[in-house]
Formats: C-alpha cells, sequence, structure tokens
C-alpha cells in the first residue's frame, strides 16, 4: 500500500488531554464510591451495541492486511489455506457473547502452540451464519506431519481441539460438532496469492449483497456487552511501513499522482439507489455502480497496491523529474 498523511499536532495532542482529563475524573469517582461504600463500583456496560461490520472496520482492516509482512505466513514453503471454525447448532449454550468466542480462539491458539512448536500466524474473520451462529474464516499455512501432543494430522488433531475447547454439554451436540464443527480448504488459501487478494477475500461478502447477512450481528449478541467485539484480527504476523517525510509540496504533489492512478483503475463497487414510485410513492432501491473514490481528502489517504516500495520509487523519481528540467 501507499499512502499520503499530514499530522495534526496540536489536534492529536488536545485529544491526549481530553482522554487524560476524563480518565481522571473516573478514576476519582471510582474513588469516592470506594470510600462511601467500601467496594469498587463495577465496570461500566458499554453505551451502543455492535448490529453491524462498520465500514471504518473495513477499510481499517483493508489497509492492515496491506501493510503487513507475510513472511512468518509463507516462509516454510507450506501450502496456504483456509480454515475455517464454526459452532453445534445450538450455538448460544456456548458462546452467549463475544467474549466467550475471544476465549475461544484464545485457548485455541494456547493448544496450537503446545501441539505443533510454533506460534500461529494467521489472518482471521469473524461473520455469521443464516441462523445467527457465528464462525471463524482464517488464512494461515497448517503444519505438516502429526502433533507433538497427540500425534494426529493438522486436520483431526484441529476438530478434537476445536469441539475440546467449546466443550458443548450435550454429548450429541458435542459428537456432531466435532464431525463438522471446522473446514480445511486449500483451494481458497491458495487464491489469496498477494495481500490484494488477501483484502479481497474478506472484504467480497460486503462487496455482494446476497453475502452481507454475514456481517449482520444476531439479535441475541446485540444487546451492549455481549457484542461481537472486533470483526477481524492478526495473530503473529507484524505490519511493514516505512515513513518518509516529505515537503507539503511534495506531499500535496504525491497525493495527486496518486489520486490520478487510482481514478486510472476504474474501480466500481456495488450501491443501492432509493427510487420513488410518482403514483403510489412507494420507494424502492435498484442494484447501481458507482466508481471507487480514493485520496479525496485533500490529496491524503492511501492506495492497495501489488508494489508498494515499486509504486513509491517511480512516484519518487516523477516529483524529482521537473525539477531536474528546470535546474538545467
Amino acid at each position: 500500500m501507499f499512502a499520503v498523511a499530514c499530522h495534526d499536532w496540536a489536534r492529536r495532542e488536545r485529544t491526549e488531554e481530553r482522554a487524560r482529563e476524563t480518565h481522571v475524573k473516573d478514576v476519582d469517582a471510582a474513588v469516592a464510591a470506594h470510600i462511601a461504600t467500601g467496594e469498587w463500583p463495577e465496570p461500566p456496560m458499554p453505551r451502543t451495541a455492535i448490529t453491524s461490520w462498520s465500514r471504518k472496520s473495513r477499510a481499517n482492516m483493508v489497509r492492515r492486511l496491506c501493510e503487513l509482512d507475510y513472511t512468518p505466513l509463507y516462509a516454510s514453503g507450506r501450502l496456504p489455506a483456509m480454515v475455517t471454525l464454526t459452532y453445534p447448532g445450538d450455538w448460544l449454550t456456548v458462546v452467549p457473547a463475544g467474549q466467550v468466542l475471544k476465549r475461544h480462539m484464545k485457548a485455541l491458539r494456547k493448544r496450537y502452540a503446545r501441539a505443533w512448536g510454533e506460534d500461529w500466524a494467521c489472518v482471521w474473520k469473524l461473520e455469521f451464519q443464516r441462523r445467527g451462529a457465528p464462525h471463524v474464516h482464517m488464512l494461515c499455512t497448517p503444519p505438516h506431519g502429526r502433533a507433538q501432543t497427540t500425534g494426529e494430522t493438522f486436520a483431526v488433531w484441529l476438530s478434537a481441539v476445536w469441539a475440546d475447547v467449546v466443550d458443548h454439554p450435550d454429548p450429541e451436540q458435542r459428537r456432531r460438532h466435532e464431525l463438522a464443527g471446522t473446514a480445511l480448504d486449500y483451494a481458497e488459501g491458495l487464491r489469496a496469492r498477494d495481500p490484494r487478494r488477501v483484502a479481497a477475500y474478506f472484504t467480497k461478502h460486503g462487496l455482494m449483497a446476497s453475502k452481507e447477512y454475514q456481517h449482520d450481528v444476531p439479535p441475541e449478541w446485540s444487546e451492549p456487552g455481549t457484542g461481537p467485539g472486533r470483526f477481524w484480527g492478526v495473530w503473529t504476523l507484524q505490519r511493514a511501513v516505512r515513513t518518509v517525510h516529505v515537503s507539503p509540496e511534495d506531499g500535496i504533489r504525491a497525493g495527486r499522482i496518486a489520486r490520478r492512478w487510482a481514478r486510472a483503475q476504474r474501480r466500481t463497487q456495488q450501491t443501492w439507489k432509493p427510487r420513488t414510485s410518482a403514483h403510489t410513492g412507494r420507494v424502492r432501491f435498484r442494484r447501481s455502480r458507482s466508481r471507487v473514490r480514493l485520496m479525496t481528502n485533500g490529496n491524503r489517504g492511501w492506495i492497495a497496491l501489488n508494489d508498494g516500495p515499486g509504486f513509491a520509487h517511480r512516484l519518487s523519481q516523477d516529483l524529482q523529474g521537473p525539477r531536474q528540467l528546470l535546474a538545467g
């Protein structure tokens, strides 16, 4: 990815001051309550409920996936695969809130480290089925051989361990979950050949109306304090970012060049336009496609590329070219 940004240091300082003042007030209120009652107050409940995957979260995920260093994931030479973790039919009994799902994933990661002698490197994404049950997609490179703890192959080990982590109290539900609670798809993993394709896979459902329901939080998780939390995450992989400070003039020119490049790609997105009937006044929505606009915030923003360093190198040459002609 390639980005052009301008930091407002005064605004950042004001934000930090407000956060610090709010923290001081919360601590003073908690101490006053403890002195008055002898007990510490309970942590406050979240004020709002999460009902869907926000547009900002999608953009943050795409940017982070384009910033990652995937070397630890592919250095072993193993084939990539898409791992899917699902829950039993009676899913609400074992995962009543999003915090429980995060604990299940944390426990699975620890067991993976003990069984295979390495930390699990992957990118994961949370989605929901039509019945409301959550499931998780994980792009990783499954290990070869057999587990050090059980002597099983990865597919067999994953099914048994995931069912044990979820631990449904009904024996029949647990038996079915162990048989069909996980999936291993190498075909989908091989399609993720570069960061842009990885980001496209994890966001493709948001671009397809028929799959958008997978981002709707079920009613059982819609109450404050029971929401899904983060819809995506990264294990082990780190960002590989290099920042170069330039003059405001060069920053503006670089942003303009990047914006023209993005416009030349002619990327489009699916949208729904309202249409009102002149006879009945009924509002219907029709499917439409509009051009994706990037780098519109004063020539600032970021774009996804297959070769970010190469794009930055060519752009730097373009910035120096007119100056060299003028100097000559």
